[in-house]
């Protein structure tokens, strides 16, 4: 019995660790700007373009 109870133990401490490993993409999200606008990652915003 004590051996089931160490094991879920391990289990649950473990578990929060393996699913931040995956991590996470925020910074791969693709960003789309209206028609006549185009991304500007320096400034994170879509600015008009001018040609």
């Amino acid at each position: 019995m004590r051996m089931k109870i160490a094991l879920a133990t391990a289990t649950m401490m473990l578990l929060p660790t393996l699913s931040m490993a995956s991590g996470c993409n925020y910074d791969k999200q693709a960003m789309s700007c209206a028609a006549g606008s185009t991304y500007d990652s320096a400034t994170k915003t879509c600015l008009p373009v001018s040609t």
